[in-house]
């Protein structure tokens, strides 16, 4: 084949995008720390997906506009720092076949060079031995394959992609020692690996397609009791969406993102009830059709009160000079951030990353001026920073907030009377002046940084690296605490987890205040993964 069009192009990223979601769990399982929820492919898995549900909607098999509609879908679509540099592969390819009804072979080379060259720009700090090697050692690979053989044909090109891709994916663990010492390969450079290898099917006439073990589904939890998140919306539908709308598809997606689904469509409006560990793919499926009425996401993991209440703003109301849009899980750490003057608290953590859509669709509904967003994980700041970049009209400022304790602390520092110079300075202050630590447990044998980790451990993490592992939950925390603390620390807040006792916690504050000549601030935040997040100042 010497040329490919819009619907070769469809075929092959069907191909690519169930290649990798049948394959989404083992390239999660590469992260290389042994938290529970490695999230790597399910990223890339949920980014690609909203891409290739774009171009499905759409409907057009024009080269141009599938390109451009699919780099559009990703970038909306884009979770995790992997799912945003893969928005950035198929945008710089989208940017390099646009004009183009059908693509050579060297098209299509100079269009995945474009793309390595774009996903570079993206980060400030690129990290070799990552996807970012694995995309410019195979481009530029395959492209000087095309130098030197003009006649090779498209599926010979993607031969030579594919295998200079998964030849640079073999080695990262010798660029990164992290990923030597847990004998693994870059789970983002894995992910892009399996969409060529989804590529290079559909070119032999092999598309793969989704099995049905591979579509999203309720995680399993350790519990009798209801698990995840009770998610309602109503929404009324536009034009666009009244057409695109199909029933019988919705309701098989929903099926496969949770259970106890409720569906009322009336007219325009849509009513939805359902139980779901991924909220925020259920809105970003809704928001296509039409504009919200009402959100509103219960955690129901526990009994605390529901976790978010969005209620559309009216209109007309007037325009404030400063808005805060925070990320959590937990409905009492979410609960925290509202106290503390956030307007609008996006769900999401370790175990589920927001989507570019989901931080647009927040900024969309505050009337600010100025607006903060506080990413408060260090893997959904690119997602945060990626929908500033898209929004226009509107002073957005990303503070690079890397965990929960960063993010309250900034919070309680803004001050509404303050210039925006004066308040970004007073965040990015107590930024820098809080020290943070977590526990959780390992959820696989591994070594990192010398340090044997068995399964069921518990870890604490001081910053990003694990310094304490002990079989005692208890102990773990109180040596992470000795870890944290030294002669100016003043304030310790200590942020219960929702697999964590009072008692266990009222131990832990005893435990500090007899150690310690510091405040204690105990919180309830019912958050997942981590039993005790605890902030030091």
């Amino acid at each position: 084949m010497e040329r490919i069009d819009g619907k070769i192009l469809i075929t092959m990223l069907e191909s690519g995008s169930s290649n990798l979601n049948n394959h989404k769990k083992d390239v999660d399982a590469l992260n290389v720390f042994p938290v529970p929820d490695g999230d790597t492919g399910t990223n890339m898995s949920l980014t690609f997906t909203n891409g290739i549900n774009e171009v499905r909607k759409n409907g057009s098999d024009s080269l141009p506009v599938v390109a451009k509609t699919l780099s559009r879908g990703l970038l909306m679509g884009a979770r995790g720092n992997s799912g945003v540099i893969l928005s950035q592969i198929f945008r710089g390819f989208n940017q390099s076949v646009q004009g183009k009804d059908e693509l050579t072979v060297a098209d299509f080379s100079e269009a995945m060079l474009n793309g390595s060259r774009l996903a570079y720009k993206a980060v400030m700090r690129p990290v070799e031995g990552t996807i970012l090697t694995v995309i410019r050692e195979s481009s530029d690979a395959a492209a000087a394959f095309v130098e030197a053989n003009p006649e090779a044909t498209i599926e010979e090109y993607m031969t030579c992609l594919m295998q200079e891709a998964e030849k640079s994916l073999a080695g990262t663990p010798e660029l990164l020692p992290v990923l030597k010492e847990a004998h693994v390969v870059d789970s983002g450079g894995s992910g892009l690996v399996k969409i060529f290898e989804g590529f290079k099917a559909a070119l032999d006439g092999k598309p793969f397609v989704e099995s049905a073990s591979s579509a999203p589904a309720v995680k399993e939890v350790k519990s009798e009791k209801a698990s995840g998140y009770r998610t309602e919306y109503i929404l009324e539908m536009n034009d666009a969406g009244m057409k695109s709308f199909n029933e019988e598809r919705i309701r098989k997606n929903l099926d496969r993102l949770g259970n106890k689904i409720t569906l009322l469509v009336e007219d325009r409006i849509i009513k939805l009830r359902m139980n779901t560990m991924m909220p925020g793919e259920i809105l970003t499926m809704g928001q296509r059709y039409g504009e919200f009425k009402k959100v509103q996401i219960e955690n129901i993991q526990d009994e605390l009160k529901p976790s978010i209440i969005i209620e559309e703003k009216p209109k007309e109301a007037e325009e404030k000079e400063y808005g805060i849009i925070a990320t959590a899980a937990g409905a009492g750490i979410e609960k925290l951030f509202t106290e503390y003057r956030t307007d609008i608290v996006v769900s999401g953590g370790q175990t589920m990353n927001p989507s570019t859509n989901d931080f647009v669709s927040a900024i969309s509904k505050i009337n600010a001026r100025h607006i903060y967003i506080l990413p408060n994980n260090s893997n959904i700041i690119m997602a945060a920073k990626q929908a500033a970049d898209v929004t226009s009209g509107k002073d957005i400022i990303v503070l690079e907030t890397k965990s929960i304790p960063q993010g309250l602390s900034a919070c309680i520092s803004f001050n509404p009377d303050a210039s925006v110079e004066e308040n970004t300075e007073l965040m990015k202050d107590a930024i820098a002046n809080v020290k943070t630590g977590q526990i959780t447990y390992a959820i696989k044998d591994t070594t990192v940084d010398g340090r044997e980790i068995h399964e069921g451990d518990y870890m604490g993490l001081f910053e990003k690296d694990i310094v304490i592992t002990s079989t005692d939950k208890l102990e773990a925390a109180k040596q992470l605490i000795d870890k944290m603390m030294d002669e100016d620390s003043e304030i310790v807040t200590l942020i219960r987890g929702k697999d964590a006792s009072e008692e266990e916690c009222a131990e832990l504050e005893e435990y500090i205040s007899d150690n310690y000549e510091a405040d204690v601030d105990v919180q309830n935040g019912g958050q997942p993964v981590y039993s005790f997040i605890i902030g030091v100042e």
